[in-house]
């Protein structure tokens, strides 16, 4: 007789981060519709469902008595909402603490990072982080589990577009984070397609699907990906599904940038230089299609969902080992 598959529990925050459980031996529980959230219901814009996930409320994950596998929370709102339950508890941080604070309170960034370490303590929460750095930047800089993308699922590039894309959401309170005025000096002249919800630029949409996504990816010459570097990342996950669909990439110089000058896209600080190197691949696609497959080559060694799971896998093990707490 086969046994039932251990079920995991998670709160919707990030579609395109939680699609990759779909690669877990697990079910997936997800609490959707919470009030206060960027994301208050799951936007199969985005991603369609994961085939081992239902949504559920928060009360019904309270009060159904389900035996949960492990607890995957995004941030001390969602570790407060699921309080009363017992078990293990894992916590994903997908954001550095400036750029949380940026977006949402005006605490010292001492304080923030002090109460979320007593409250883990207390909890017997694990904690991971999707980058190094945004780990750091908490004080948890030991366990990282970078996401991971599937390749395989882009169909092949044709950069037939003449034109860079980007895909970026709420870039307005975001500007310094994702070094917008670089962007801005760089690209303001040439064709660039910005992808996502951002009502204060006029027809600036978010894609139909994750499908209608794919083909623009594909159909465009190269990626634009501009960070702070101080703040953010050199990546995010958008970047690397356009690795994986075969574009290369435009951007500032970042110690954590995974493409190689030159080798997988162009990299530089100079809006000018950045305006040159753009025009080159608007010029030659036999350029942009050598880059790209070396971008796609770099997301496959190092950002496979095979990793991923691993690592996740990993973190959860270690969340469910005997320690204090779980019942506050």
């Amino acid at each position: 007789m086969s046994q039932t598959p251990r079920r995991l529990l998670t709160l919707n925050c990030h579609e395109a981060w939680l699609h990759q459980l779909h690669v877990l031996p697990y079910q997936l529980d997800i609490i959707d519709g919470l009030p206060g959230r960027y994301t208050s219901a799951w936007d199969v814009r985005i991603r369609p469902l994961p085939d081992n996930a239902r949504l559920i409320t928060l009360q019904e994950a309270l009060t159904s008595g389900e035996s949960y596998h492990c607890i995957i929370a995004h941030s001390m709102t969602d570790l407060l909402d699921v309080k009363s339950l017992a078990w293990p508890r894992l916590l994903v941080l997908h954001n550095t603490l400036e750029g949380r604070l940026q977006e949402q309170t005006q605490s010292a960034p001492e304080q923030v990072q002090a109460v979320l370490r007593q409250y883990v303590r207390l909890t017997g929460t694990q904690v991971i982080a999707v980058t190094a750095m945004k780990g750091r930047s908490w004080g948890f800089g030991k366990d990282i589990v970078p996401c991971g993308v599937d390749a395989a699922a882009y169909p092949p590039w044709s950069g037939e577009l003449a034109c860079g894309i980007r895909v970026a959401n709420q870039i307005h309170p975001k500007r310094t984070l994702l070094n917008w005025a670089l962007h801005e000096a760089a690209f303001q002249d040439l064709p660039i397609r910005l992808v996502g919800h951002n009502p204060e630029f006029p027809g600036v949409v978010p894609a139909d699907n994750w499908d209608h996504l794919k083909r623009l990816l594909q159909s465009h010459r190269f990626y634009v990906h501009t960070a702070d570097a101080v703040q953010e990342d050199g990546y995010n996950m958008a970047m690397l599904e356009a690795m994986a669909a075969g574009l290369p990439v435009l951007g500032n110089r970042h110690h954590s940038s995974p493409i190689v000058h030159g080798v997988s896209g162009f990299l530089s600080d100079d809006p000018q230089e950045l305006a040159r190197y753009a025009k080159m691949l608007l010029a030659d696609r036999e350029l942009a299609h050598r880059l790209g497959r070396a971008a796609r080559q770099t997301v496959q060694e190092k950002f496979s969902l095979q990793r991923f799971a691993f690592l996740l896998q990993q973190a959860i093990r270690n969340a469910r080992r005997p320690r204090p707490g779980r019942r506050l």
